[in-house]
């Protein structure tokens, strides 16, 4: 089908039934500006990278990605073909009642005791590992899939493992140096016994998985458009120069601020002119709000969110409460149980209310997976009853949020497969409204393939994902390491919303700045311009071709089309367009008309 956008109606017409739309008879000459949504697929450059990831605990095992890549005998159905012992277990060769074939630790004598397989891994490339496992019995077993190397030992992946069922684990792996490398599973219970089934090692060149990133862009961020520019009688005028100017883009990308922006006109000018998202470094917390009890001050945040929206700044509200003990505000600790949960309660309210349809999203209790203040003190569903209690106030979207889930592959506590399971943990204990991933991003050194399939396995919650926290720690590749994990995220098709956390302060920042004090760009922030005017296709011009057209590719988007011509009476016309997701991943084109007369 064909969509065509009239003076605001919509209608469809079948392709053999498509016209051309009679041009209204007007004084004035008409100039028609017409474009072209194409979805039609696009050449592969590269193997196709597998997004999926099932977080369902199955019965039997689905097939290995890639068919095991370079695992031997992914399947186990070569007896124990590949796989070895790895220190002091006994492995075995089992086979269900239904045929599945899947190999076995038992006796183990410590928590890294029992099967792996070697393999040869290179320095260039980037692995992704996948794979099913089970326990003989009990729920809930954290086991690490871990690689030893020749420079030490290097977590891939974590699943959350049960008995009578196989659970999937996704990950990544680079290594150093080119080497021998050891695929091994470790859990600290070593009363229970490991299986496993369906294990996938697959290498992808650098060049693949840049070639993966363009090809989701291309397909999930942006969409094919030609412009056509004919005259009042629909002749099309060629060599006439369109420049594109992006309003509002559909793919928020911001940065973090504080209250500095407001009485620096330079720090203002600057953060302003690039950025239309932002989150508050410290102004919206409960110790900044509440520092003495019963004595709230929300004046410096008022201030903020009123600057925010006077520029069309979009705002997350960060945070409500924070489940850290360090960050509690001072007076908080002593409470008893009782007065914490009046004025955890309390806090609460307050905030949500008072800023309730004017933050695009809520962090309820941050950082939930790390730490457990409020639970330690009010009970394991302390958590759940803040999120039912924000919702009742604010119909905005409310996020767990917490760091290391992407960018520290050694932490079982927030790893992909524990972030699930805190989701699950919130609907058991009866949170069941809107509610969205947030995933800080403090990164040292980017492992890109354990970030892409950990997006991948959060993916599956098919919640709103954000990476809330972006930033680096400072070193010789800091702003190269920030460019490679912007890609990463981008080109993740679960992403759908990039802040970076780099407030300015005169004292220096959190962990990476992007100015110095006079705000002239670091390396950093001419990395996070470049990828702000690619999103934004800023200075993008183009000329008509002999029929009229001009064709690009186009973020999605609010768009203002400067159009000018030499025949043209008056210097140059504009019009507003909207480059919009197609429904459906079809062929099909999508038409949208324009017209508008040039007097």
């Amino acid at each position: 089908m064909q969509y065509i956008l009239h003076e605001n109606c919509i209608s469809l017409l079948s392709p053999d039934k498509f016209f051309a739309m009679d041009i209204m008879k007007r004084e004035n000459p008409v100039l028609v500006l017409s474009y072209l949504l194409i979805t039609a697929g696009f050449e592969v450059y590269a193997q196709n990278y597998d997004y999926s990831y099932t977080a369902e605990c199955l019965k039997n095992p689905l097939k290995p990605q890639y068919n095991g890549g370079i695992v031997v005998n992914p399947e186990l159905n070569d007896d124990l073909n590949g796989w070895s012992s790895f220190g002091d277990a006994k492995i075995e060769h089992k086979v269900t009642n239904d045929g599945n074939k899947y190999i076995v630790a038992s006796e183990r004598k410590g928590p890294y005791h029992g099967f792996s397989q070697k393999f040869q891994l290179d320095k260039d490339k980037f692995y992704v590992i996948s794979g099913w496992v089970q326990v003989s019995h009990g729920d809930a077993h954290r086991v690490a899939v871990i690689f030893k190397t020749q420079n030490g030992f290097q977590h891939a992946a974590w699943a959350i493992a049960k008995s009578g069922c196989w659970s999937m684990f996704k990950g990544g792996l680079v290594v150093n140096a080119s080497g021998p490398a050891e695929l091994y599973f470790e859990t600290n219970n070593t009363s229970i016994d490991i299986w496993a089934d369906s294990i996938s090692v697959k290498p992808f060149s650098q060049e693949e998985w840049k070639s993966h990133q363009d090809q989701t862009i291309e397909k999930v961020r942006k969409s094919k458009v030609a412009i056509q520019i004919v005259d009042s009688k629909g002749k099309p005028l060629p060599n006439a120069t369109i420049s594109l100017i992006q309003g509002r883009a559909n793919f928020p990308f911001g940065c973090a601020i504080n209250k500095n922006v407001l009485n620096n006109t330079a720090y203002n000018n600057w953060f302003f002119s690039r950025f239309k998202f932002t989150v508050f470094e410290d102004e919206m917390k409960w110790y900044t709000n509440e520092p003495s009890q019963g004595k709230e001050d929300y004046s410096v945040s008022d201030s903020l969110l009123k600057l925010c929206k006077s520029r069309g700044v979009s705002v997350r509200g960060h945070n409500i409460l924070w489940d850290d003990p360090k960050f509690q505000p001072n007076w908080v600790p002593s409470l008893s149980p009782q007065q914490l949960s009046a004025a955890a309660t309390k806090r609460v309210g307050s905030v949500v209310r008072k800023y309730s349809g004017q933050v695009i999203h809520w962090d309820v209790v941050n950082e939930n997976l790390h730490f457990n203040f409020f639970e330690s003190k009010l009970g394991q569903g302390a958590s759940a009853n803040f999120y039912r209690l924000a919702s009742q106030f604010d119909k905005a979207p409310l996020f767990l949020n917490d760091f290391n889930t992407i960018e520290e592959q050694k932490d079982g506590a927030s790893s992909p497969a524990n972030y699930l399971a805190k989701i699950k943990q919130l609907r058991a204990e009866g949170y069941n409204g809107p509610l969205g991933i947030g995933l800080e991003g403090h990164f040292t050194t980017p492992n890109q393939p354990y970030i892409r399939s950990s997006l991948d396995t959060l993916a599956s919650a098919k919640l709103p994902i954000w990476i809330t926290e972006l930033d680096v720690s400072s070193g010789p590749n800091q702003a190269q390491f920030l460019d490679q994990i912007i890609k990463e995220v981008v080109g993740h098709p679960a992403v759908q919303g990039l802040l970076i956390w780099s407030a300015w302060s005169p004292k220096g920042c959190f962990r990476m700045c992007l100015t110095d004090n006079n705000f002239k760009n670091l390396p950093t922030g001419d990395v996070v311009d470049r990828v702000r005017t690619t999103l934004s296709h800023q200075g993008l011009i183009g000329t008509t071709n002999s029929d009229g057209y001009f064709e690009t590719s186009l973020f999605h988007g609010d768009y203002q089309a400067v159009v000018t011509h030499p025949l043209l009476a008056d210097s140059s016309f504009q019009h507003n367009l909207t480059v919009i997701p197609t429904a459906d991943e079809s062929d099909e084109i999508r038409l949208l008309s324009y017209k508008f007369t040039t007097a």
